[in-house]
């Protein structure tokens, strides 16, 4: 038996977010990955620009109907772009050697996001 108190055993939001992040659940489809103002610098690091043509140079062109990015402006140098990645777009975008910066996962992407590669969201 825990000598804690109740409110301990809770799970904190930090700590909830982290897990969320990180084993996003089949009820939370976009990881949300924030991109700093460093990173947008580099055209490579616009899914846009680059997921394409690694697609076709790696022959997974077939997985374009299931890739599903959007973006949204940020609001700080850390996080100046985010982007809604669903499973299949985030496992190409780490296969392509880029290391994303997950801070959390969401059922679906805003509705002020932009589809920014792949297929729209399908509720």
């Amino acid at each position: 038996m825990s000598t804690r108190p109740y409110d301990e055993l809770l799970i904190s939001n930090d700590l909830l977010r982290s897990q969320l992040a990180e084993h996003a659940s089949t009820s939370l489809n976009y990881q949300i990955v924030a991109q700093s103002a460093e990173d947008v610098q580099s055209v490579g690091n616009t899914p846009a620009v680059s997921m394409g043509p690694y697609l076709v140079e790696s022959g997974q062109t077939s997985l374009l109907k299931t890739l599903s990015i959007y973006s949204l402006r940020g609001e700080s140098s850390e996080q100046i772009r985010l982007l809604y990645m669903n499973a299949p777009a985030l496992q190409i975008w780490k296969q392509m050697g880029k290391m994303p910066k997950i801070i959390g996962a969401r059922t679906r992407p805003p509705r002020t996001a932009l589809l920014t590669f792949g297929v729209p969201f399908n509720a």
